[in-house]
């Protein structure tokens, strides 16, 4: 074994490797050899793509290792830091870098590291940019590859994919996942040897609960002690069993209203498991929690925090959910309830699963339905802790709707649905034809068609299925002026070029653009109600969140009733209470407001926000291509707006540094508007103002004089 893997393998702690591991060394792993790795979570998946790395690194090549979240992305780049401590290259330190986001910047910067954590989303944006320095990657690792199957994250990781093994056919790909059924089929057509094995390092058993009875694989029974009829109390009772014999539990849960009932019924019966280091440690962090922000939702999970019970879910602040995922990593927190969100996400195992429900809300189904095997497997894979447990346990809550024995068959027996690229939508046609098209200064209809002849469609449905629907988006993009046809070329047009680079649905970049040439203003607010309206209406904004009679009871108390007569027709239009969640945020509208008054929590806001700016950004520079230099500087007032959550008469005040929102109004409140009035104040004077002190108010005086 090659020594830098030794070193490796010893830094990290291990005396062998697993099996799978061994499995993919025997099979070329560091020959350069493609692979799909299929294996159970915690088999070791991370250490092959370390390995692989080394490899990649000492022929002198780049890594690019692949996620599908931010939050993933993060952990990845903690667990490849390992890679720093080693002497592989010649006298210096592996250059790590991350990057997730800010999809107009070219990424040339990036050019310099050795190793690059991205997300997919992030490395399809580089390749839109057509950057050289890809050319030296030797190895791409693909994390959660299963994902090729999920319709919105799907199509994305399919085309990157495509381009990786057409565009750069001597680099190795290690892709991995934890259960591909059609294994074989993902594997042929990325060209990689498969590695599959079922080890793990805890024994994971399944079951079905039904009325006080578990039922196992391996037809083990076992009864658990009842506190009442319901499915909650149920999930309840095996939490506790869990807990009581020193384990850890995590419930799923349907919905975020019900992981936030189960762990609120839960509480009172889980502060007994604390140690007395462990409750000072929980409240402690309970006191971080309302620290962040005092949101109800926060000021709950707060309470329950204290007992050793927390909820996780997208309405929390990325900082809180970080918050609660420190705390049940070091077991302050005994119980944990979340959405299924959480399945996809961080590495949170527990010694047993409990499934409450396996019923979802389909929102183009129009109602629940039951979850995928594919689903219950990745939750279920949660089930064990290495470092702790010799097993882990899932367990389903079985109800009325389904039979316990049906259940059992399908879920705990069954094997996943296989993988179905989800590339013919429309939306995802459009952004991935023009992408390609824009990332050269034109091409052949032909090799377009060939590139698209190459991907996960075609393989599963043949290549004359999918060029007619090809030709029908192409007729789309040409009609709107994204590209022009030049005998057989497509040749991007400079609306489609930037369009494209911007990141967004060409359907989008269509909207604004007939929006901002054929809108008339008569006042501010005209420009603030339609650019916000627009941006909720269009295909690329999320979280849209509907419009309940709730909150046109409450009208004008919202906004007033002046601001309410202004806006009231958008709202109604747009049948959107992300716009009036909008709309409040940049008048100043605490977490706490929103959250208790129209029901949008700090996590929906946060993705609202930085959404939101994203899209004024992209309505900026499609007025800036269009030379509408009045809506170019109405956005860029409404995007600082919205940055900071402020009302234009602070701007002025955001630029100095270490002011916000909060410090910001205290400061206009007491007379202090501009930098003139605040280069002329008493530092005394300054320092009086809550929120500001002596040390601030001496810096703001320093950056007022120096910008006189």
């Amino acid at each position: 074994m090659r020594s830098h893997i030794k070193d490796l393998l010893n830094s990290l702690g291990y005396s062998s490797l697993y099996p799978p591991q061994e499995l993919a060394v025997s099979n070329g792993l560091m020959d350069g050899k493609s692979m799909l790795v299929t294996t159970p979570t915690a088999s070791g998946k991370s250490l092959i793509g370390l390995m692989g790395a080394i490899r990649a690194l000492e022929e002198g090549k780049k890594v690019v290792y692949l996620t599908p979240l931010r939050a993933l992305a993060m952990e990845k780049f903690n667990e490849f830091r390992a890679l720093r401590t080693l002497q592989l290259l010649d006298h210096r330190q592996v250059r790590l870098r991350i990057s997730t986001g800010d999809f107009d910047v070219s990424g040339s910067k990036l050019e310099g590291a050795d190793i690059l954590i991205l997300t997919n989303e992030k490395l399809d944006s580089i390749m839109r940019h057509g950057l050289n320095w890809l050319d030296k990657v030797g190895l791409f690792i693909i994390d959660e590859v299963h994902l090729i199957g999920d319709r919105e994250r799907g199509p994305t990781l399919e085309i990157i994919l495509t381009k990786i093994k057409e565009t750069y056919p001597k680099a190795q790909i290690i892709a991995l996942s934890a259960t591909i059924s059609n294994s074989k089929e993902v594997g042929r057509w990325l060209g990689c040897h498969i590695i599959e094995s079922n080890w793990r390092p805890t024994k994971l058993v399944e079951g079905i609960y039904d009325c006080g009875i578990v039922r196992m694989n391996g037809n083990t029974t076992f009864e658990v002690k009842r506190s009442g009829n319901t499915s909650s109390s149920a999930a309840i009772d095996l939490a506790i069993q869990s807990i009581s014999d020193g384990g850890q539990a995590l419930i799923f849960a349907e919905t975020r209203r019900r992981a936030v009932s189960l762990a609120a019924k839960a509480a009172g019966q889980f502060a007994k498991f604390l140690k007395d280091s462990e409750q000072k440690l929980a409240k402690e962090t309970s006191s971080r929690i309302l620290d962040n922000s005092d949101a109800d939702i926060n000021r709950t999970l707060a309470s329950l925090v204290a007992n050793g019970v927390a909820f996780h879910h997208a309405g929390l602040g990325s900082k809180v959910r970080e918050i609660v995922e420190s705390a049940y990593k070091i077991g302050t927190v005994k119980l944990l309830t979340a959405t299924p969100t959480l399945g996809a996400g961080v590495n949170l195992p527990a010694r047993r699963v409990v499934i409450s429900s396996i019923f979802r809300y389909d929102q183009e189904y129009g109602g629940n339905v039951p979850m995928s095997i594919l689903e219950y497997k990745q939750l279920s894979g949660r089930a064990g802790r290495p470092a702790f447990d010799k097993y882990g346990e899932s367990i389903i809550i079985s109800d009325s709707r389904v039979h316990p024995s049906e259940l059992y068959d399908h879920y705990v027996l069954g094997s996943p649905e296989p993988l179905q690229s989800q590339l013919m939508q429309d939306r995802a046609l459009r952004m991935h034809l023009l992408g390609t098209i824009s990332s050269v200064s034109r091409i052949n209809r032909s090799k377009l068609f060939g590139l698209f002849c190459h991907t996960f469609l075609a393989e599963q449905h043949g290549q004359e299925n999918i060029i007619k629907k090809i030709e029908s988006v192409l007729e789309y993009l040409d009609t709107e002026d994204l590209i022009n046809s030049n005998n057989d070329y497509l040749i991007p047009t400079k609306f489609g070029k930037r369009t494209s680079l911007l990141y967004v649905d060409p359907q989008t970049s269509v909207q604004f653009r007939e929006n901002i040439k054929s809108f008339r203003a008569v006042s501010t607010y005209d420009y603030l109600g339609n650019f916000l309206s627009w941006i909720v209406e269009s295909n690329d904004f999320y979280p849209k969140l509907s419009l309940r009679s709730k909150e046109l009871k409450l009208g004008s108390a919202l906004f007033g009733s002046h601001e309410w007569k202004l806006y009231q027709e958008l709202i109604q239009r747009t049948n959107s209470r992300s716009l009036i969640a909008l709309l409040k945020w940049v008048n100043e509208a605490t977490e706490r407001t929103l959250s208790d008054t129209i029901g949008v929590e700090p996590g929906d806001m946060h993705r609202m926000v930085e959404n939101a700016q994203w899209l004024l950004y992209t309505m900026g520079e499609i007025a800036k291509l269009f030379r509408i230099q009045k809506i170019v500087e109405e956005i860029q007032i409404i995007k600082l707006r919205m940055e900071f959550g402020i009302k234009s008469e602070l701007i002025p005040l955001i630029y100095f540094e270490g002011i916000g929102r909060i410090r910001a109004r205290a400061l206009h409140n007491a007379g202090f508007t501009d930098g003139q009035k605040i280069a002329g104040a008493s530092e005394s004077k300054l320092a009086a103002i809550s929120k500001i002190g002596p040390s601030l108010a001496r810096r703001l005086m320093v950056q007022a004089n120096q910008t006189r």
